[in-house]
């Protein structure tokens, strides 16, 4: 297989790509709630799935110690879709509660190197500010878990758009670069 049509199925892939990037950036953007309420849905199934993951690898186990741990997972893995399903605000607020410890975390480690690393006073000054950012995020999640979830929807989707764009953007300039090549 020549590099024009392998090319050219790169550029097929990536204008699809971007399509449906683009697509899902605007359902985030317009309607955030019904896209955290997708993210709730999509963990419940990934919950289910794992649950049936290691169901089925209890009975791969040959031991009973493995089997003892795997019902236990299972166990969890059931619950937790069970739960994302039957109460998804509780799910919801869990994600941002999660974001919450992430964001300070985060923020609190990058002042701390802030003051620690050798660096010049602008990087110095620019860790600082990231991470006064972060603790600042941390702030509103915890404050605002509903906004702060509706707006990391947001945030999503706005990502998603500028994928797209990217992706049809480098998919038209593949598609340019091997109709150039063509006619040379």
């Amino acid at each position: 297989m020549g590099a024009e049509p392998v090319m050219k199925q790169f550029a097929n892939a990536l204008t699809w790509k971007g399509f449906l990037s683009l697509v899902i950036g605007v359902i985030a953007v317009v309607w955030p709630g019904i896209t955290v309420g997708a993210f709730v849905l999509l963990f419940a199934v990934y919950a289910f799935l794992m649950a049936g993951m290691g169901a089925a690898s209890l009975f791969a186990s040959r031991s009973a110690g493995m089997a003892v741990w795997s019902v236990l997972v299972v166990i969890v893995d059931l619950a937790a879709g069970v739960i994302a399903l039957a109460w998804p605000g509780i799910t919801v607020l869990a994600a941002a509660l999660l974001i919450a410890v992430w964001a300070f975390s985060s923020g609190l480690a990058e002042l701390a190197a802030a003051f620690i690393r050798g660096e010049s006073f602008a990087e110095r000054s620019l860790l600082g500010l990231t991470g006064l950012v972060s603790i600042g995020l941390g702030v509103v999640f915890v404050s605002r878990p509903d906004i702060g979830v509706l707006t990391a929807a947001e945030v999503y989707g706005l990502f998603s758009i500028l994928s797209g764009i990217s992706a049809l953007v480098l998919a038209a300039n593949l598609r340019q670069l091997g109709s150039s090549k063509l006619a040379v």
